[in-house]
């Protein structure tokens, strides 16, 4: 928890540094890139949570994996994260940047489970309905299939879910009639 808040306030911080000098949509592609990496490559995870791990090396792996591949802002919070012995934080602080710049642009994800692959009007009136409930700019969808759902969808935004399958209307008939409502 404390981990969260303190990758959260330094995420803040870079959002607000990136917005001052012009670089917020660069810094957040960085982050979501460090983000990526650092979650495919364990040991990269490994060496940054390590206390044991001198923290000149650890400065010296992150200036060699992202030195020219990276916005300078976002290399001197790196540096600045591990000389304050945050480092194994920064795989959270990465995520909260792209979290955060998504809060601020009014991106919202839209998790998506069918029975099948969505068509393309599918996803048209899934955007529509949730920019429309949601009033957001923007939504990214995350698709999933799932045969056990028989045919519909279940559609899961932040913490709410809205659960349009088959399979839900099956189950709630079958506790009706177990409960001789219907």
């Amino acid at each position: 928890m404390l981990e969260n808040k303190a990758a959260s306030r330094y995420a803040k911080s870079i959002i607000d540094l990136a917005t001052e000098q012009n670089a917020l949509e660069q810094i957040k592609t960085d982050m979501a890139f460090i983000a990526q990496l650092i979650d495919q490559n364990s040991e990269l995870e490994a060496i940054l949570k390590n206390p044991i791990v001198p923290l000149a090396k650890k400065s010296a792996i992150l200036q060699d994996l992202f030195s020219g591949k990276v916005h300078e802002i976002t290399l001197a919070f790196l540096k600045l994260m591990v000389s304050k012995g945050r480092s194994e934080i920064i795989f959270g602080a990465a995520k909260s940047v792209v979290k955060q710049y998504n809060i601020l642009k009014g991106i919202v994800t839209a998790e998506v489970a069918s029975a099948i692959e969505l068509t393309d009007s599918n996803r048209a009136e899934i955007v529509a309905l949730v920019k429309k409930s949601l009033g957001a700019n923007e939504v990214l969808i995350k698709e999933k299939i799932n045969a056990d759902l028989i045919g519909g969808f279940v559609l899961t935004v932040g913490d709410k879910q809205y659960n349009a399958s088959i399979s839900q209307g099956l189950n709630k008939l079958k506790q009706e009639l177990a409960q001789g409502v219907a």
